[in-house]
Formats: structure tokens, C-alpha cells, sequence
């Protein structure tokens, strides 16, 4: 047999329960005493570890990595749940530690979104109608609520708790132990109890290419949001009008202009 043969070979253990129905790409392995629920679907390479439990209209993407324990697609816990057909989808790629677990959307129709990339560290928790984006890291035992939305490359420490509806931003860093109960806006960093702005993420955006002129502009734009005690209307229309418009500085004002909550500040 040929290495890509090999390569291509699915493998469950014969203590695992996989429905017949279950969707199963070539080149999963599933782990000893894992279940695997009728309308479930794992694509090509992904790797599910011992007592995994994967349950619900769960559909997981090439090459993901779900360790021992974790329970993927359980039904919501929110309390509104119409007991409708509700959907978990995710990605590619992904790192689901020990014991993490994942709802999908509460109502008939409704769905949780996982990127790819991601790393959920051990004892994580991703909540009914939440939207995780790409290359994100949430630590151990970090919890997302019902309806979060969590960008692209954000940090969410151990510990950590988000409130449902809250947005955090692309490059944002949450602090271990920190109460979030109002959006992050991009590249910035929050702790606390409740979380407040401390500071903009100058690390993370170097280590993803942003210009050292663009970085400047954030620090300058920190200040005017976060300590000129402006309203954060009047903040947006001053970093519009006296600031060099860039990239990032769009990304931040456009997420500014979208929060319904308010920000950490």
C-alpha cells in the first residue's frame, strides 16, 4: 500500500459508536469510546480523540484536531430552545482541547459558526448563535455566551467570561479572569472586573505585519477613545477628521460605529 493510501485510511476503534448514517470523509480517526450521532459529518484528517461525544446536525470541517472528552453539538442551554432542527458548523483546522464543549443555535434554523485556525484550549465553552472567526485563541476554561462574536486572531484568557451579544474585535486580547460585558473594539487589550481598555495590542500587530506608522496612528487613536474623555460619537468624528486614514484605523472605526453594547473603556 502507498503512503497516500496510507494516508487516506479511516480508523475507528472498535469500542467508538458511529451511526451508519453518521458522514465520515476518509482519513478520520476516531478514538476509543467516542459517539458519533446520525447527522454528523467529519471531513478528511480530522482526528477524534477517546469519549469524544459529537451530537446534533454537526458538520466539522478537513483536519481538525477534538481531544479527549470534549461534547461537540449538544443541544443549547438556553432556555428558549423550540426544540427546532438547529445547526453547528466548523471549520477547518481547529484545535478542540479536553472537554471543551460547543452548542449550536437555539431556535429552529439557527446556527454556531467556527472558523478555521482556531485554538480552544482545554474546558472552553462556545455557547448557542455565537460566531467564531479565524486563527482565534480562547483559553482554558474561557466561556463565550449565547450570540458572541469573536473576529479574527483575538486572544481570550483563561478563565474568562463573555457576555452574551458582546463583539470582540480582530487582534483584540482579553486578560485571564476578566468579566466582558461590552464589546472589544480591534487591536486593543481589556482586563479587569469588568474588563476595561488598557492599552493597544502593539505585539499582535507587529507579529501580523502592520506598519509601524499604522501602529502609531492606533496609540494616538487609543488615547482619543479610551482617555480624552470624549463621548464615543464625538471620539469617532475626531479620529475621522484629524487622523491619516489606514487600514486599521478604518477596521477600528468601523467597528466603533457597529457597537450596540458600548465598549470596554
Amino acid at each position: 500500500m502507498s503512503l497516500n493510501a496510507e494516508l487516506k485510511k479511516t480508523v475507528i476503534h472498535p469500542t467508538a459508536i458511529v451511526h451508519p448514517n453518521a458522514k465520515i470523509a476518509e482519513g478520520v480517526e476516531i478514538g476509543p469510546y467516542a459517539i458519533i450521532e446520525e447527522n454528523v459529518s467529519i471531513g478528511f484528517g480530522t482526528k477524534v480523540g477517546a469519549r469524544v461525544t459529537i451530537e446534533g446536525y454537526t458538520e466539522i470541517g478537513k483536519e481538525n484536531q477534538i481531544f479527549t472528552g470534549a461534547v461537540i453539538g449538544s443541544m443549547t442551554q438556553d432556555k428558549k430552545c423550540d426544540g427546532g432542527i438547529s445547526y453547528l458548523k466548523i471549520g477547518n483546522s481547529n484545535i478542540i482541547r479536553e472537554y471543551v464543549t460547543m452548542n449550536p443555535g437555539t431556535l429552529e434554523g439557527t446556527k454556531t459558526i467556527i472558523g478555521n485556525g482556531n485554538l480552544f484550549m482545554a474546558y472552553a465553552h462556545v455557547a448557542h448563535d455565537c460566531i467564531v472567526g479565524n486563527y482565534n485563541v480562547i483559553a482554558n476554561n474561557g466561556t463565550l455566551a449565547g450570540h458572541v462574536i469573536v473576529e479574527d486572531r483575538a486572544i481570550i484568557g483563561g478563565l474568562s467570561g463573555v457576555h452574551q451579544l458582546v463583539r470582540i474585535g480582530s487582534l483584540a486580547i482579553v486578560g485571564g479572569c476578566s468579566k466582558v460585558v461590552q464589546d472589544v473594539p480591534s487591536f486593543m487589550m481589556v482586563d479587569g472586573h469588568p474588563a476595561k481598555a488598557f492599552g493597544v495590542n502593539g505585539v499582535g500587530l507587529e507579529r501580523n505585519d502592520v506598519s509601524s506608522e499604522e501602529r502609531m496612528i492606533l496609540k494616538k487613536a487609543f488615547k482619543i477613545i479610551f482617555r480624552s474623555g470624549l463621548a464615543l460619537k464625538s471620539a469617532i468624528s475626531k479620529l475621522e477628521e484629524d487622523f491619516p486614514a489606514s487600514p486599521a484605523l478604518t477596521t477600528l472605526i468601523e467597528f466603533l460605529q457597529k457597537s450596540e453594547r458600548g465598549i470596554c473603556r
